[in-house]
């Protein structure tokens, strides 16, 4: 089977090829084609099925054993329970995957209508802007955007928050103890600024999230949008029947 004659990279039109196949066709932990039949299969050379193969592994489709071969991974690992608490950072380490986290920007503003109403304060209070890129691995995951009441935590600087985990600094540091987080999501694409940050395309697929932490006092102590890569992210709701 030839590949088409598009302007897209022969190696690029192989990874849509096999991811359709890893959706819809294979399970997880089955045992990829080699290189050597792949190549003869679509009419390719090694150097781009190794290309393609080496994507598959970058998006965490498919996991390369030396010696054994290439096997479909397991995703289903990969999904986050919307009934726990949400921490990228924990999220990460549980997946064996180093995370970094990279402050695009930190400042203070007053806050408009819109934020106010959003983290149930007056307008023109004062609200921090914490703008993060999120990392696994070294590849970039997530935008957050994140906007904290400065009345609460009045002292904040930036390198407290290169330092530490941002809910480790909401309630060890400033003792905001965390009741509830609401967090609602839903598939976007990516606009141009993100898509950059992400190293992604422009209109390609993403989940954008909006969180809302209140303290025991019902109180909105952070409120987050973020933008996560379509490819990365997968999210799974635990439903529990009543009695």
């Amino acid at each position: 089977m030839a590949m088409r004659a598009k302007r897209q990279p022969l190696y690029d039109q192989l990874v849509d090829i096999l991811s359709e196949k890893i959706e819809y066709e294979y399970r997880p932990g089955d045992l990829m084609p080699s290189e050597r039949e792949l190549s003869e299969r679509y009419g390719l050379s090694r150097t781009t099925v190794r290309l393609a193969l080496q994507e598959l592994e970058r998006l965490g489709l498919v996991v390369r054993q030396h010696g054994r071969g290439t096997f479909v991974a397991d995703r289903s690992a990969h999904s986050a329970n919307l009934l726990q608490s949400y921490s990228f950072t924990d999220q990460m380490r549980e997946l064996g995957r180093e995370p970094e986290t990279t402050i695009l920007e930190f400042s203070e503003l007053d806050a408009d209508g819109k934020m106010a109403e959003c983290m149930q304060i007056r307008p023109g209070d004062r609200i921090f802007k914490l703008k993060r890129l999120r990392s696994a691995d070294g590849m970039p995951m997530m935008v957050e955007r994140s906007y904290l009441p400065v009345r609460k935590f009045l002292t904040l600087k930036r390198p407290l928050l290169e330092r530490k985990p941002l809910y480790d600094i909401i309630e060890k540091d400033y003792h905001e103890e965390i009741r509830v987080a609401e967090e609602e999501f839903y598939a976007s694409i990516a606009r141009p600024a993100d898509a950059r940050l992400l190293g992604i395309a422009e209109n390609a697929p993403v989940l954008d999230l909006v969180r809302t932490t209140y303290n025991v006092n019902n109180e909105v102590v952070e409120y987050t949008l973020s933008v996560a890569r379509g490819d990365q992210f997968k999210y799974k709701v635990y439903h529990h029947r009543g009695e």
